[in-house]
């Protein structure tokens, strides 16, 4: 077996500058160096490059000098370590993503704190976006995933930041299924709610929302009994209530984003399909599925047709639209915020809780708990500037 090559790992820093690097490379490109690592960042005008250089040993010392050389002459501070062979094998490759708004040096310290402590090693941050939050994204090595998630979970929600942990790797590449709930997730309303008040009844329509998203109600018999205090009502006003609704800050941009990436959304609803459909068909949304209020004479009779869309029958659809799609559900992603997407969450590769019951964030593979739902695609490892880029794009091309 061949010996490892020797190698030399240069840091640099100064101020950055147009044709920096080309200058560094050039200093060392008339050896036969090969570039094993390279990596370049800049905040705010200071420049930190890191190389890693398998070099002749032959021409160890013409490559340090020459390189300590460039370094002087632009101005910049340069330490080299020597040594043998590549960077190690990274394993148990993690993405940690942190979200703040603001974001605190002590939200980090929480999230370091942790990832040491169970031996792991960050070995590359980024920034993903600096409004309408802070979100920071950390690749860690050599950390279990299991006891990662529940620890950082627990940090977060006392120091009141939101954290996220995703498999590294393929998994976060390709085609994927994206799932929604729609009331409280990709809207602010509670279409039944908006339908009581209508009728009279919104107060005691909203105790029974609430006790049933908080898991304390049966959600079928809860449903039923918020929909028997509709009776009566004309037809017409789901026409008001289809004007009324709000979407959630950041819903546009996140399935306009998702569209531009070419996966697939669906929404499910224990709502009603009356509203559920024509908001899909607006915003190019592919699958929809919501419970039907039945209708006589022009008016609401006060009960669902057919089944109910209850916490089994959204993990029903996201099993089947996963199927349809030809995904396996690891490549599928749920979002919701009651006790009636637990199912749904508990089944997806990623189960995000938004703005959701505190039964709710426990179980769930991560928790946003700010109140932009375009933040689901920094856990996919876009940045602001490619959300805003491809956002310009859209604008051109209409």
């Amino acid at each position: 077996m061949a010996e490892p090559a020797y190698s030399l790992a240069a840091t640099i820093t100064g101020t950055d500058a147009p044709g920096l690097l080309d200058r560094l490379a050039a200093a060392v490109a008339a050896a036969e160096v090969e570039i094993l690592d390279l990596e370049q960042t800049v905040v705010r005008g200071q420049l930190s490059i890191g190389m890693l250089l398998a070099v002749p040993p032959r021409d160890a010392d013409v490559v340090q000098d020459r390189l300590a050389g460039a370094c002087a002459r632009l101005g910049l501070a340069v330490s080299m370590a020597e040594g043998v062979g590549d960077n190690p094998h990274r394993h148990n490759r993690t993405i940690v993503t942190l979200l703040g708004r603001p974001l605190l040096a002590g939200h980090l310290a929480a999230t370091t704190h942790v990832i040491a402590g169970l031996g792991g090693n960050i070995d590359r941050s980024r920034r993903l976006s600096r409004t309408p939050l802070t979100t920071l994204e950390l690749w860690v090595s050599n950390a279990d995933p299991a006891a990662l998630r529940p620890a950082l979970a627990a940090v977060a929600a006392s120091a009141g930041f939101d954290v996220a942990v995703s498999a590294a790797g393929l998994a976060r590449q390709g085609r994927r299924l994206v799932v929604m709930d729609v009331d409280s997730t990709l809207i602010r309303d509670e279409v039944i709610e908006l339908l009581a008040a209508r009728s009279g009844r919104q107060a005691e329509v909203h105790d029974l929302t609430e006790r049933a998203m908080r898991g304390e109600l049966d959600f079928a018999a809860s449903l039923r009994e918020r929909v028997r205090l509709l009776a009566g009502l004309p037809v017409s006003v789901l026409d008001e209530v289809r004007a009324a609704v709000q979407l959630t800050p950041g819903a546009r941009t996140l399935v306009a984003t998702l569209r531009d990436l070419g996966l697939s959304i669906g929404l499910v609803s224990g709502g009603f399909i009356e509203v559920v459909a024509p908001l899909a068909a607006e915003l190019g949304i592919t699958y929809a599925h919501a419970n039907r209020l039945e209708v006589a004479e022009g008016r609401l009779t006060g009960r669902v047709a057919g089944e109910l869309v209850d916490r089994a029958a959204k993990a029903a659809k996201l099993r089947e639209w996963a199927a349809a799609e030809g995904l396996p559900l690891s490549r599928t992603i749920a979002v919701g915020d009651g006790a009636n997407d637990l199912d749904m969450l508990a089944e997806a590769g990623l189960g995000i809780a938004f703005n959701a019951k505190p039964a709710v964030r426990e179980r769930a593979d991560t928790a946003l708990n700010l109140p932009y739902l375009d933040a689901v695609l920094f856990l996919l490892g876009l940045t602001r500037e490619e959300v805003e880029d491809a956002a310009a794009a859209r604008t051109a091309s209409s």
